[in-house]
């Protein structure tokens, strides 16, 4: 039985809560939030669960296995450091850290004390992302050529970052674990219409080896809530939209195919048009998996694929959106 300490019960500590109450080889021991209306509703709906606005009473407990750190980015560092510090695993929110230098510290700090770090990439455990990597995996798309997302909604805008780090985060994650090719550089255009100091809307290009690419769309300003992704491939192509109840993915046995003849001076292209069909999804909640997947983790001594070192490549991915969009989408390496 591992015993979990929450630090933060805001917008999704209540779900990490609830999900971890679920578990049988989990026991949420504490929560922490300075919000006195925050504690009273954990006591409200769980009165076995200690509560405090106090973090060091929480890394200082023997009884404590855990820490989830599901605050504001600005403070994941720190409040990470110090528990790893005290002998604890820990799981963050996503975005991992402010910056690289952060990420490589909190990486260094955990292989010395030989403790476990998972960055909350909640969508990577769900039945859509798994079933993509099972086709990708089958090569079922053949050569893929793009990824082009769009993750939109009228807000929910944050108040410590703009919408890049926001959500962009989603789709870098899903993409490191997906691609198996090797990013090489990123592109990003944004606005900040608000004059908030927080680019509220963006379009990013990831440019990866063998001419693959893959477009996001984030948006905080949308009239209405979209998250679509289209993976194509040259023998099919993949379409999956996270809000339908029914039929996530569909996977179209759509292309092009192109023929040389006389030589290489005339090509023709050919337009492939065939059947449709969506596969069946397991309908699990995608952050009960994932913890349950951290807690057998940390028993048996196995590395997350959402470890340290993947936050690590989403955070590096993310500083290179920044700076292209300091220098008005100047391509930045990877």
């Amino acid at each position: 039985m591992l015993n979990f300490g929450i630090v933060g019960y805001g917008y999704w500590g209540p779900n990490i809560v609830r999900n971890l109450s679920t578990i049988g080889k989990a026991r949420v021991h504490s929560v922490c939030d300075i919000n006195t209306e925050a504690c009273h509703k954990v006591k409200m709906m769980y009165p076995h669960v200690n509560v405090t606005d106090d973090f060091k009473s929480l890394i200082k407990s023997p009884d404590i296995d855990v820490i989830s750190v599901i605050t504001p980015v600005s403070t994941h560092y720190e409040l990470a450091k110090k528990a790893l510090e005290a002998g604890k695993h820990v799981f963050v929110e996503k975005p991992f850290t402010e910056s690289v230098e952060q990420a490589e510290r909190l990486i260094a700090l955990a292989n010395k004390k030989k403790l476990k770090i998972m960055v909350d990439h909640t969508f990577l455990f769900t039945g859509a992302v798994r079933k993509i990597k099972e086709l990708l995996d089958q090569n079922a798309l053949g050569n893929l050529y793009y990824y082009d997302s769009s993750h939109v909604s009228l807000g929910l805008f944050q108040h410590d970052v703009n919408v890049i780090w926001d959500l962009a985060p989603h789709d870098f994650s899903i993409i490191d674990y997906l691609i198996k090719n090797k990013p090489l550089a990123v592109t990003a255009h944004g606005v900040d219409h608000m004059k908030r100091g927080q680019e509220n809307v963006a379009y990013i290009i990831v440019y990866f080896e063998n001419n693959f690419m893959a477009h996001i769309n984030i948006n905080w300003l949308s009239p209405v809530k979209i998250r679509t992704t289209c993976i194509s491939g040259e023998k099919k192509m993949l379409v999956w939209d996270d809000l339908q109840a029914d039929e996530k993915i569909k996977i179209y046995d759509r292309g092009v195919e192109t023929k040389s003849k006389e030589g290489i001076y005339r090509l023709l292209v050919d337009y492939r048009a065939g059947d449709m069909h969506s596969p069946h999804l397991e309908p699990k909640e995608a952050l009960r998996s994932e913890l349950e997947y951290f807690v057998d983790c940390i028993m048996n001594n196995q590395t997350p694929i959402n470890d340290g070192e993947a936050g690590l490549r989403i955070v590096k991915m993310l500083q290179a959106t920044d700076e292209s969009l300091r220098k008005e989408g100047k391509k930045i390496k990877l």
